[in-house]
């Protein structure tokens, strides 16, 4: 198979005023990505159909930086530094109180109301030697950054492989102790249409428990709740809105599902103190969800080294943002997939470790696959 290929180029808008470049990196599957140096974010993500007839646009997307800038829905963007909520934006670390500003029902959401997602990375080639090909975004955030102790500096980098499979590798080091998680907020529709929603994809998610979540969507104390008999599971291919209606008092709370799976087959590896004593643990991916689209026939593998898997199902997009192509984003035009630790870590201890100390750094690795096209391949 011949090797994937990358095209950078300077955008003639900018962001917060500072240059912003779009990589698109190509595969010979017919898998197409581009990333934006503004936000890490994925802005497109082409993939054909399973009769290999048609190539689409699976992520919702905007025209370009100047409207990723402040919309606050985070579309395609890489979150931090801390990926979900904080409650009451407060933490405690070593005996000190650690305060972000809050951005969301009293809590800090995704890093602050200036995260991650905000800024312009740093973007260059990301050396591959089996003819993949890949862009690696670099951030470097300061000591106090958004209330978070230390500089951290964070690495995020986009691989396409040959087979169309996109890889998202983490890693994050810090001077002085602190709490990070990152993860990327893509919203995916298979069908390429927006207009057409995501309430029939079919979606099974590799969990057996999740965590609920009070008004404000921070995780309820107690042990995470068995998925079985509730519209939570999704052990097995459930369509995603086949029971998003039910009168269940956490769908009620959501709105629909905003809620954190807790991975099968995570517990071992990653225990409170996972992060700490183990940072030079292999990064060996498990599959977390599988999504599939039945008119396309496309198929989406999610796999990944994180503890947990937030689904959203896109109900607060409300019409206001409208994609590249003019289109409004009403509910359901997309669905989040998001890899990660669970939300607000650093106030409990019996979840696993969100800390970084200078000598402890972040790896983790998410890859999307796609499965149908070996089939028209």
């Amino acid at each position: 198979m011949a090797a994937c290929t990358a095209v950078r180029e300077a955008l003639p808008v900018t962001a917060h005023e500072s240059p912003v470049e779009r990589w698109t990196l190509r595969s010979p599957s017919g898998v197409q990505a581009s990333v934006l140096s503004f936000g890490a974010v994925l802005q497109s993500l082409r993939v054909p159909d399973a009769a290999g007839t048609a190539v689409d646009d699976i992520v919702l997307r905007l025209a370009g930086p100047r409207e990723y800038a402040g919309h606050g829905s985070y579309l395609g963007a890489v979150v931090g530094r801390y990926a979900n909520r904080i409650a009451g934006g407060t933490f405690h670390l070593d005996g000190v109180v650690h305060r972000v500003p809050a951005n969301d029902r009293g809590n800090a959401l995704h890093g602050g109301p200036d995260g991650f997602d905000q800024r312009v990375w740093q973007a260059s080639p990301v050396p591959c030697a089996d003819g993949s090909t890949g862009v690696r975004m670099t951030l470097d955030s300061p000591d106090g950054d958004q209330g978070f102790p230390g500089r951290l500096t964070a690495t995020v980098d986009y691989v396409l492989r040959t087979d169309g499979t996109l890889v998202i590798d983490y890693s994050a080091r810090t001077d002085r102790p602190t709490v990070a998680n990152l993860t990327h907020h893509a919203y995916f529709n298979l069908t390429g249409r927006p207009e057409k929603g995501v309430l029939g994809h079919v979606l099974t998610v590799d969990a057996d428990t999740y965590l609920p979540i009070d008004d404000t969507a921070i995780p309820l104390p107690g042990a995470p709740e068995p998925v079985r008999g509730t519209p939570f599971d999704f052990t097995g291919p459930q369509t995603l809105g086949g029971r998003i209606g039910t009168p269940h008092p956490q769908l009620a709370t959501a709105g629909g599902y905003d809620h954190c799976w807790v991975l099968r087959g995570h517990a071992a590896s990653h225990a409170p103190d996972a992060r700490e004593n183990a940072p030079t643990r292999p990064l060996v991916p498990h599959r977390a969800a599988r999504l599939e689209e039945p008119r396309s026939g496309r198929v989406m593998e999610v796999r990944t080294t994180e503890p947990g898997l937030q689904v959203y199902s896109g109900q607060q997009l409300d019409g206001t943002l409208r994609d590249a192509e003019g289109r409004p984003l009403t509910p359901h035009a997309g669905v989040c997939l998001e890899t990660q630790h669970f939300p607000d870590s650093p106030n409990r201890p019996d979840y696993p470790s969100t800390v970084l100390r200078p000598d402890r750094p972040l790896r983790s690795r998410t890859e999307f696959s796609f499965p149908h096209l070996r089939a028209c391949g």
